[in-house]
């Protein structure tokens, strides 16, 4: 997610400005609008019905995430033992929703121990370097998706990641309307060498919306007072841009433009998941503190 899209991931800015015919902010706009809308259906659908259900979903699209990962690893030689990371995600997100906090840690121990055994059969060149990829993997994709489950088993959890999901989503349309018009010209780039798209303009569009939305749903949905939406708000912009960042980072570090390219308009489902991952553990954090 994006707090600024003014330009496809590493289009020189010469290259940025909108065209005459209309803004379309380097994106297949209606293309991304109707993969955001079955996306957004289906995480309604199964939150507002049986909760667990949901779990699914996530499970379903954090695999995804995973063998994009561990394509675009495989670019630069670093190859994961995707097996003991896929089913120890499996395991961290069950244990989140099911179990106690315990449980979690030891599904991640376990699936560590499982990595640094299954990688010994491939031999020792690399072996340190597939180790880390696969334990960064594992907590990236597993570890954080856990603080999910973790928030959806609370009370009202259903709307707590609903609310949770409608800011990271405020973060992205917030930045992304605020780029295209306060943005246009003699914009102010945020990391040009890491992401030239984003900007302060972007920023503050998106600071905006997630402040506004959480003074709303936290009274609103989850019997809060505004002050704490405020906060969550606040917190979840500034998770959701540097989710987004390290996103950023990572795919020029390995040398690609996007993660995938199974969502139109999007890229990849871990470009479209970034910011959420990161923003997962601070809402759960200061939902947990606030709502009893």
């Amino acid at each position: 997610m994006s707090t600024a899209s003014t330009a496809p991931e590493g289009t020189p800015p010469s290259q940025s400005a909108p065209s005459k015919k209309g803004i379309t902010a380097g994106r297949n706009l209606l293309a991304a609008i109707g993969v955001g809308l079955v996306l957004g259906g289906l995480a309604l659908l199964t939150l507002l019905t049986i909760k667990a259900t949901f779990l699914i979903y996530m499970g379903a699209v954090l695999l995804v995430a995973l063998h994009e990962l561990d394509t675009a690893f495989r670019t630069r030689d670093i190859e994961i033992p995707v097996i003991p990371v896929a089913l120890g995600g499996a395991a961290m997100v069950t244990c989140g929703y099911w179990a106690a906090g315990g449980a979690v840690t030891a599904a991640f121990a376990l699936t560590l121990v499982a990595i640094l055994i299954l990688r010994m059969f491939s031999g020792t060149d690399g072996y340190v370097r597939d180790v880390t990829a696969a334990v960064f993997a594992a907590a990236y994709l597993g570890l954080l998706g856990a603080t999910v489950s973790a928030m959806l088993a609370a009370p009202n959890g259903g709307r707590r990641v609903l609310a949770f999901i409608i800011l990271t989503i405020c973060a992205d349309i917030g930045g992304y309307f605020a780029g295209i018009t306060l943005g246009r010209s003699g914009a102010h780039k945020m990391a040009p060498a890491v992401s030239p798209k984003k900007t302060w303009e972007g920023f503050a569009g998106s600071a905006v919306a997630c402040v506004a939305a959480g003074a709303i749903l936290l009274p609103v949905a989850l019997h809060g007072h505004p002050w704490q939406g405020v906060l969550v708000g606040a917190a979840a912009v500034v998770a959701a841009v540097f989710g987004d960042l390290a996103e950023s980072m990572m795919k020029r570090d390995l040398g690609i433009k996007d993660m995938g390219t199974l969502l139109p308009g999007h890229g990849g489902v871990l470009d479209r998941i970034d910011s959420l991952l990161v923003c997962a553990p601070v809402v759960w954090l200061l939902l947990a503190v606030f709502l009893r």
